[in-house]
């Protein structure tokens, strides 16, 4: 059986184009979490390992080796268990496959070697980007935080935190600290969600 694996880093991202060439015999397994969550870990991709373990996936697809991750480490060691598993990776937007003649392909391992590292240098730019440009804005006066004693309502808060939402919802018996490590988010914001869908 075929799988195709979607990964969006939030609920506010469009999963459209990831999933347009999807076959109908293809079952498909949807993240909403950060690519720096470890593969193993995230909800959708436990269910596709146990279904692999069974032998029932043979064959998966994504659209791009960032939607595996954004650790390099990690990238590669799904890749070697997909190759160890016997199952067959394409990744659409290089139109190659993993196992060429049944054996796992040199060609793949060096492009997608070349490819995660590349997705993790994106994500550490992303982070150094977002800090540097918070530490200019409070230099200049342009940026202070949230001003002492302002809180956003309850519902723009549960919207905010769409993932967080359904995480608690999806995984009730989880800890908070596994669902914020899930959501990628603080600890506080996951009890305060949580603190607003039970209060």
């Amino acid at each position: 059986m075929k799988g195709r694996y979607v990964r969006t880093s939030s609920s506010t991202q469009s999963n459209a184009r990831q999933i347009q060439k999807q076959h109908p015999e293809e079952k498909i397994y949807i993240d909403i979490i950060s690519g720096a969550i470890a593969f193993k870990e995230r909800p959708a991709a436990k269910e596709l390992i146990e279904e692999i373990e069974a032998g029932t996936i043979d064959y998966l697809t994504c659209e791009s080796i960032d939607r595996i991750g954004r650790s390099a480490f990690d990238i590669q060691c799904t890749i070697q268990y997909l190759n160890d598993k016997g199952v067959t990776l394409k990744v659409e937007n290089l139109g190659i496959e993993s196992f060429v003649k049944d054996k796992p392909s040199p060609i793949f391992k060096m492009i997608t070697d070349v490819l995660a590292n590349v997705a993790e240098l994106t994500r550490n730019n992303i982070r150094e980007a977002q800090a540097q440009g918070i530490k200019i804005a409070v230099a200049q006066g342009k940026y202070k935080g949230r001003v002492k004693g302002s809180s956003a309502s309850d519902d723009t808060v549960l919207t905010k935190y769409k993932s967080v939402v359904k995480a608690i919802k999806q995984h009730p018996d989880l800890s908070l600290r596994k669902i914020a490590s899930i959501a990628d988010v603080s600890l506080g914001t996951v009890q305060k969600v949580k603190g607003i869908l039970y209060k």
